[in-house]
């Protein structure tokens, strides 16, 4: 986490804060404990505060947490003043302000902060419009399915809640079976092989009660960082939406996909043999520990 030189002068509504179990704002309002209640402060020089990585992993009017890639969870406080930008060409945006609304549970975001006392004020929010579509299609495709069938849907807010969060802790949800689909070099068009492994899983965890799909996308350790982490990125897109184009699965049965360049490597990087079996993207069957035996 780096941390940039910024010292402005600033006119900001602190907020409570407090860090909250990680569930969806729309099942149920999010709010943090009177143990962190700060004031407002006005014309204050604040002082340095982090740049955040991370997903928003809970949010309400004035605030967002953030859980960065070490699992550490930051809640940050946002108003008017909050620059929030996304980059890229979703519907032809690029680069466009927007307002809160379109911070959603399960996007991955750069924040950038201030602090002041024990509470830090984001002041510029960026993330990439293809996350934004993604979040986007997760949250509209869920309140859908409420007014759809709000009872069933009620009947298992537990399972909604967590379809939003992208960095959910794993040791919550047993894990029913994971199966790979593997990729060329560089590439992350999906083999014939591939797309039939999908549906297959797809079709085994549709079988089971409350089941959610969990995507995440590696690569071989050719290449830099950013290479790697852009193309495990785009592996983990080009399965969901397989998945849920062509096998039929609802995206809000869908945990937020990730990419995780050359971490957690299944096999040695010195071999050709081994490389391959990291060019790959993980699909993992889980079901929520509080749900099972419901």
């Amino acid at each position: 986490m780096s941390v940039v030189s910024r010292m402005p002068v600033l006119t900001v509504p602190l907020i409570a804060l407090a860090l909250a179990n990680p569930v969806a704002v729309s099942a149920q309002e999010w709010q943090p404990t009177q143990d962190e209640v700060l004031t407002t402060v006005h014309g204050s020089r604040l002082s340095d505060g982090p740049d955040i990585e991370g997903v928003i992993t809970n949010r309400n009017d004035e605030m967002m947490q953030v859980t960065t890639r070490e699992g550490q969870k930051l809640v940050v406080s946002f108003d008017n003043q909050t620059e929030i930008r996304a980059s890229g060409g979703f519907l032809g945006m690029k680069n466009k302000k927007l307002g809160p609304d379109a911070l959603y549970s399960g996007m991955p975001v750069d924040v950038e902060t201030v602090h002041y006392g024990k509470g830090l004020i984001a002041t510029k929010i960026k993330f990439k419009n293809d996350d934004l579509k993604m979040a986007s299609i997760v949250h509209n495709g869920t309140a859908h399915q409420f007014a759809e069938h709000g009872s069933l849907i009620r009947k298992n807010a537990a399972t909604a809640d967590a379809l939003r969060s992208r960095m959910g802790d794993i040791d919550k949800y047993n894990i029913k079976g994971t199966a790979n689909v593997y990729f060329d070099s560089g590439k992350y068009a999906l083999s014939a092989e591939g797309e039939q492994n999908l549906c297959a899983v797809a079709a085994e965890a549709d079988a089971m009660e409350n089941a959610l799909l969990l995507v995440v996308g590696y690569t071989d350790s050719t290449g830099s960082y950013e290479v790697n982490q852009a193309l495990s990125e785009k592996r983990a897109g080009r399965v969901v939406n397989y998945l849920q184009q062509a096998c039929g699965w609802k995206p809000w049965r869908m945990m937020s996909p990730t990419g995780m360049a050359t971490a957690d490597p299944a096999a040695d990087n010195s071999t050709a043999e081994g490389k391959a079996q990291n060019r790959r993207v993980a699909v993992n069957i889980l079901v929520s520990k509080s749900l099972e035996g419901m």
